[in-house]
Formats: structure tokens, C-alpha cells, sequence
């Protein structure tokens, strides 16, 4: 009989290094490629992010509720910035977890399009934090036309912020595609 022990495990170093903490509470990190979702829009018609892959940048941000003063305050700013994103050769859509967003972008005169995520199943697939523990957070990614994200901006307070920087950084993602001489 083979009665010969070896000790399991006795010791494996852990495979994964420690590494500092991200610099966002998020695990999607700049570089990475957008997931996929498609959710269906204010009219009710499925919109997929990647048939933006190829002619447009998108400016994807996810937002707590419709209908709230933050909310209303981001939106509208989003949308007076839109020739500047169109300029940028970008589509601004926003995403909040309501279901029907027909009355909010009609009563704002919003002319993107804004997706209704009902199952937080796009807010999973860009793992969306959670700001205070409890408020769906509020976040912009910005993804250039390969479908790579180029930038992530997470702040529940600063509405405004997120256009200024989503701006930002289409700028710096041109400059930086930008064919040197």
C-alpha cells in the first residue's frame, strides 16, 4: 500500500501580486474595452453600443433617477454641450435605471438618446459604484471609436464636472490618434 504523505498545499505563494488600491471604485480601468450592451431607449427602441464601434465616440453616463434636481441639472447640461460633443464626433447617451424616460426627455427637450437599464444590467456590466452605499452612482466613460474606454469620471456631486471632463478628454483621445508628421 502506498502510505507516503504529502502535504497539500504546504505552501503557494499567492498568485496574484498585491497591488495598491484603484484609483476609482471601479474595476473597468481606462484601456479597457467597453462591454456590450444594448437597452432599449426614451421611444422604446434597442439601442447596442457597439454599432457605434467604427463612426462615432460615445459619451455613455450613468446617472441616479430622472426627474431629480442633480439629475435634471446633468442632463440639461449635457444637452446644451451637445454641438461641442457632435463637433468632437461624439454620442452623448445617458443611462439611469427608470423605465420609461419619455416624459423626462421630452419635459427637458433632451435630444440624446437616454436608455433605460430597469435591471442594472448595463450599471453591472460597467460597474457602476454604489456613491454613499446607497444612490445608484453617477459616472461618464467615454469610449472612442474602437470601443475602447478612454476615460471614466465618478463624482455623484459635481454635474457639471462630468461634461467638462468628458469633453476633456475627447480632446486629448483626438490629439493623441492624431497621425504625427
Amino acid at each position: 500500500s502506498h502510505l507516503h504523505h504529502t502535504p497539500q498545499h504546504a505552501h503557494t505563494p499567492n498568485p496574484r501580486p498585491l497591488s495598491s488600491p484603484p484609483r476609482l471604485p471601479t474595476m473597468l480601468q481606462v484601456g479597457d474595452a467597453a462591454p456590450d450592451i444594448t437597452l432599449p431607449d426614451q421611444t422604446g427602441t434597442p439601442v447596442t453600443l457597439s454599432s457605434f464601434k467604427g463612426s462615432r465616440n460615445v459619451v455613455l453616463y450613468f446617472y441616479p433617477k430622472d426627474n431629480t434636481t442633480g439629475c435634471t441639472a446633468q442632463a440639461c447640461a449635457f444637452r446644451d454641450a451637445e454641438p461641442d460633443f457632435a463637433a468632437l464626433d461624439a454620442e452623448v447617451i445617458g443611462v439611469s435605471g427608470d423605465k420609461d424616460h419619455s416624459t423626462f426627455v421630452e419635459k427637458n427637450a433632451l435630444t440624446f438618446k437616454v436608455l433605460s437599464d430597469a435591471k442594472g444590467e448595463a450599471r453591472k456590466a460597467f460597474q457602476v459604484p454604489n456613491s454613499m452605499w446607497i444612490l445608484p452612482g453617477r459616472v461618464t466613460y467615454v469610449i472612442d471609436k474602437k470601443g475602447v474606454i478612454r476615460s471614466i469620471f465618478n463624482s455623484q456631486l459635481q454635474f457639471a464636472r462630468h461634461i467638462y471632463e468628458a469633453k476633456a478628454a475627447l480632446v486629448a483621445a483626438a490629439a493623441a490618434d492624431e497621425p504625427t508628421e
